[in-house]
């Protein structure tokens, strides 16, 4: 069986009654009741033909629902198939066409997709419910079998599948709860599916969220606070994004810690969190689609030194990297191995382009530059391929970016490439221009680009859409 279904069910039976998840219309559902969810959606759609192997694709709210889903579809042994959602409809079509599921899975509007979009067509159709008929005994899937198989967020390119075993979930959930283990009962509002899945393996309330993932960046700061406070979150796991929006929500909930991962954490964020709320604690999480984490920071932890370090161009710290996982710099790139870092795609033609195979494993590029410091902790320079050229020498982006991000009036900045030299385009308050310009010289940037709006990735809109931005200011390649 599934260390994570061994794990729900070691959940349910040791205190079904609690609080499994609060869904987005504040309505509580309990372990006991998440976990007859699923087995009478298993019930169900074993009678509909869903076997082991099969591979299944979900368009569901993100409620409990969903999560009694796909414990109920790795029950019967299937994998489960999640499109990329910043993409809409040209994700999911996508996923049909690459993965050939057997299923669709579906709940509320997204049912009448099957209808209208040809890849679904011949599809199996499950909806949530619940079946009667006994299920025979299942052996459950071996480690090695595909749990899920979900996508890279497709901004250099079409969004690559990456399969995701049960071992590999497991040694996710080995590799993360420890960063979310606590020893008071907790209340999560959490942003990011696969900590949800973590919590519910561990026994934790989540509180998902009451708005739409897909336009976050419209939530309000004073319906945030409201959320959080009616739902009494002690912690929360946002985007930087969504921190900013934090910040402004005001102090009514027992809020005590965010975790923050998905796009670069800059100190200027920490400061305005600890700015708004002096007690709360700070974990910054580094990693990437197909290795999650790599890298945490308490912000606690970052000392007057290590700002100094970052504001004269050291790059922004990301931290320690985590047990278990091997970490090494080959030409400025950070690459990873380990048993929570996906192995390749579901295409073996993507693996050439991000998978090396040396000395026994399987090292993922994960596309970003970085180095390691003398005490072990992983410092950030940027994506690879980004860098220019200052004063002769080669610089990445966060040398100038992070510091930057401090000078007076500036709300965001991209060092880019123009002409062969650098140009750092900044997104703030104009009547500070001058001083931009003196610092910007004191680097050796030669431009600033005062812009209205930087454009940020559509996932977590809190990663510069760098390829959307050189064509917002007319910059060529």
């Amino acid at each position: 069986m599934s260390e994570l279904l061994r794990d729900f069910a070691a959940a349910v039976a040791r205190d079904p009654d609690r609080v499994a998840l609060v869904d987005g219309k504040g309505r509580e559902v309990t372990f006991r009741a998440l976990d007859a969810r699923r087995d009478g959606f298993a019930r169900a759609w074993h009678r509909k033909g869903i076997r082991a192997g099969d591979r299944v694709l979900i368009a569901m709210a993100v409620d409990a629902d969903l999560y009694a889903a796909l414990a109920a579809l790795w029950t019967l042994g299937a994998t489960v198939v999640l499109p990329e959602p910043a993409m809409g409809l040209a994700g999911l079509r996508h996923a049909a066409r690459v993965t050939r599921p057997r299923a669709f899975c579906t709940s509320g509007a997204y049912g009448l997709l099957g209808w209208v979009l040809p890849e679904l067509w011949r599809l199996v159709s499950l909806r949530p419910q619940t079946g009667r008929a006994p299920l025979p005994d299942l052996p459950g899937p071996e480690g090695t079998d595909h749990a899920l198989i979900s996508f890279t967020s497709g901004t250099t390119g079409a969004p690559k599948a990456i399969p995701r075993s049960h071992d590999f979930l497991a040694a996710q959930h080995a590799a993360i709860a420890p960063l979310l283990d606590s020893a008071a009962p907790e209340r999560d509002l959490v942003a990011f599916p696969v900590f949800v899945l973590i919590n519910i393996a561990s026994g934790r309330t989540s509180v998902l969220p009451d708005w739409k993932m897909s336009r976050f960046d419209r939530l309000a700061p004073a319906r945030l606070g409201d959320w959080m406070r009616r739902n009494r979150v002690t912690r929360a796991l946002l985007p930087p994004a969504l921190c900013e929006t934090l910040a402004q929500a005001g102090p009514e909930a027992p809020l005590h810690t965010v975790f923050t991962g998905g796009g670069p954490v800059f100190p200027a964020l920490i400061d305005t969190l600890r700015a708004a709320r002096p007690e709360l604690r700070v974990i910054c999480v580094y990693g990437s689609t197909e290795a999650e984490p790599i890298a945490h920071l308490d912000a606690s932890a970052i000392t007057d030194a290590d700002r100094a370090a970052m504001d004269a161009g050291a790059g922004l710290l990301v931290g320690p990297v985590v047990d278990g996982l091997q970490l090494r710099i080959r030409d400025d790139e950070i690459q990873v191995a380990g048993a929570h870092v996906n192995g390749g795609y579901l295409d073996p033609a993507h693996d050439a382009e991000n998978k090396l195979h040396d000395s026994g494993a399987i090292w993922h590029r994960t596309g970003d530059a970085g180095r390691v410091g003398a005490d072990g902790r992983l410092w950030l320079l940027g994506r690879m391929g980004t860098d220019v050229r200052i004063a002769g020498r080669r610089c990445y982006p966060f040398s100038v970016e992070v510091a930057a991000r401090h000078w007076p009036g500036v709300r965001n900045c991209a060092l880019m490439g123009h002409d062969g030299a650098a140009c750092l385009v900044v997104e703030g308050d104009e009547r500070a221009r001058p001083v931009w310009e003196d610092r910007a010289a004191a680097l050796g940037i030669p431009r600033i680009l005062p812009v209205a709006h930087i454009p940020m990735d559509k996932r977590h809109r809190s990663k510069i859409d760098r390829a959307a931005l050189r064509r917002r200011v007319n910059l060529p390649e």
